[in-house]
């Protein structure tokens, strides 16, 4: 029997990592636990296997493994409500945007494995980016759930104070990439496709894209010069884009994302 894992909140995200830990099979249904106020939502979970539940502190009294996904205001109410059950045999992993480790280490005041992950939508078909940070965390605690996040998508370990950057370009980079790839559909309609296909051919170019640089480790500049040629097409359009301020507009949103995220 693997470690029981409690999910406390059963929103969209929550949900996305439970079906996730299923269909990877890193846990059995009877290992997991979810919870949410409102458990009608989570009928076809328990069609499934696993627990639902609107108790968190019975939740967290059965787990080994507790991993937040509540809204931010929630947090402290949620962690003052089950504090008494957690114990330094248990892990505490937050996926709530915003919420430091500093914070959830000053509401229980315990010291316990606290960790700080990052994941974004894409968790919901297991191929997330997810960052992760941790205190009071000896080697196989952050093994475990490196592991953990691992059957959701790629896992990168970093400081905690890169969390709100990694959120950027991880969880807002979602949303650039889909505007790109909305763009290359409007394009392509111009140049004669039909909406269904345009938008085929440019997510599947983009996900190749994606892969050759996961695979193969490449710089984005080595692959660009595999396909432009002297007098080309490609270079031609590239230099256009150039010209309108692609890439200093894609860097100039990702600040400006960055310097809200600061300042808020």
């Amino acid at each position: 029997m693997g470690k029981r894992i409690a999910i406390i909140g059963g929103g969209n995200l929550g949900t996305a990592i439970a079906e996730g830990l299923l269909k990877s099979k890193f846990s059995k249904a009877a290992e997991i636990i979810i919870t949410k106020r409102n458990t009608a939502t989570l009928h076809s979970l328990k069609e499934k296997g696993i627990e639902i539940s609107s108790d968190n502190i019975a939740a967290v009294k059965k787990a080994d493994v507790i991993l937040l996904a509540v809204k931010p205001f929630q947090v402290n109410d949620v962690l003052n409500g089950v504090k008494k059950e957690l114990t330094d045999k248990k892990l505490l992993i937050s996926v709530v945007t915003g919420i430091t480790i500093s914070d959830m280490d000053g509401c229980i005041k315990k010291s316990i494995p606290l960790f700080r992950a990052m994941p974004n939508t894409a968790i919901a078909i297991q191929e997330s980016m997810t960052c992760i940070c941790s205190q009071h965390a000896n080697n196989a605690e952050i093994k475990y759930v490196h592991d953990l996040f691992s059957k959701l998508g790629k896992v990168v370990t970093i400081d905690e104070k890169l969390m709100e950057a990694a959120t950027i370009l991880a969880a807002c980079g979602t949303a650039y990439a889909m505007r790109y790839i909305r763009a290359n559909i409007q394009g392509g309609i111009e140049i004669g496709f039909d909406a269904a296909i345009a938008s085929l051919i440019s997510a599947q170019t983009v996900k190749g894209a994606a892969e050759l640089l996961l695979q193969k480790g490449t710089h984005p500049e080595q692959e660009i010069d595999k396909v432009t040629t002297p007098k080309g097409c490609t270079i031609a359009g590239l230099n256009e884009m150039e010209h309108r301020g692609f890439s200093s507009s894609l860097i100039r949103g990702v600040v400006a994302s960055y310097q809200k995220i600061a300042k808020d």
